[in-house]
């Protein structure tokens, strides 16, 4: 064979050859994100005695805050969100107690404690030191939880998962804005969104990228807090809500408390993560996913009832 025409097939190969592994690195990549239940990570003695060190000496981001009692707007009008998605419908008032609700996403280093406390294995992208995390995925929101994870957790904690709308108050406000902070749609400087999750936090171990996605701490976004001072309420990742999940609930439920329906196939989530799209980036989007899915764009935040005071009842703010 001719040498131009070797070299010709030599390049050939080598241009399939690329197009195979970078087909193989994201099918792998889905795969770590999709199915990741019968993965285990086992503590190696000394790791366990880092992760001890860690959750007593290193301080955790497990602020709450107040949301008064009173209504606010839940849902959605296409009159005033063309994006706006049949299960979001109709917009209505619904008053609700009072209660507290994470200021932040739960962290790892938060989780951690939980997972010490309740003898749990690491988590599936704890790889360093014998079974931890690496110091800066500290303050990253947890991922690979499922449902009934993020449910022991607060559980654990003294808490509770927040109710579809608790979330949503918490994160909107009272006066039905699009996003936590106002009418603008959400870009790259105020939430973690769009991403491709062929990135992470690793450089130098590019086994990384097979598993952790571009999720960013969550003290982030200064200018992008709700109304009652939550961060990334949208984007990063999205969010466990105790609620089962139904598509027609809006029609029905009650404007007094709801939530959610008595029983149910999938429990719902609010708030997208760092791969959704705009159409996803508003704060009235809601879905549902089987309760046992673990994954790496979803994680929770904790609530509370609210704390009555010598007995006066906390009322409504309007922010």
């Amino acid at each position: 064979m001719e040498t131009s025409k070797v070299e010709k097939l030599v390049a050939v190969t080598r241009v399939v050859n690329a197009v195979i592994a970078v087909a193989a690195l994201v099918i792998v990549n889905v795969a770590w994100g999709l199915d990741t239940q019968d993965i285990t990570v086992e503590w190696t003695e000394a790791g366990k005695k880092i992760a001890a060190e860690r959750v007593a000496t290193w301080k955790a981001k497990d602020d709450m805050v107040l949301v008064p009692a009173g209504e606010f707007v839940m849902g959605s009008d296409k009159k005033t969100d063309r994006l706006a998605y049949r299960s979001e419908i109709p917009q209505r008032l619904v008053y609700l107690d009072a209660f507290e609700i994470g200021k932040y996403e739960v962290t790892a280093l938060e989780y951690l404690k939980f997972v010490l406390a309740t003898n749990r294995p690491p988590q599936v992208d704890w790889r360093y030191d014998g079974g931890n995390f690496q110091e800066a995925m500290a303050n990253h929101p947890i991922m690979h939880v499922s449902w009934y994870d993020a449910d022991a957790y607060c559980k654990w904690a003294g808490k509770r998962l927040p109710t579809e709308a608790e979330w949503e108050k918490a994160a909107r406000g009272v006066d039905g804005r699009l996003f936590p902070w106002g009418k603008e749609y959400a870009g790259p400087t105020r939430a973690n969104f769009g991403r491709t999750g062929l990135s992470g936090p690793v450089r130098d171990r590019p086994e990384r990228l097979l598993l952790y996605p571009p999720i960013i701490s969550v003290d982030k976004y200064d200018n992008a807090v709700s109304p009652y001072g939550l961060y990334q309420t949208i984007g990063n990742v999205a969010e466990w809500v105790s609620d089962w999940y139904d598509p027609e609930y809006y029609k029905t439920a009650p404007d007094r408390s709801p939530k959610g329906p008595e029983t149910g196939t999938q429990k719902a989530f609010r708030g997208g993560g760092w791969m959704d799209s705009t159409t996803t980036m508003r704060v009235a989007m809601r879905n549902g996913t089987d309760p046992n899915t673990k994954i790496n764009w979803m994680g929770f935040r904790c609530a509370k009832d609210a704390q009555e005071t010598a007995g006066t009842k906390v009322s409504q703010l309007a922010p």
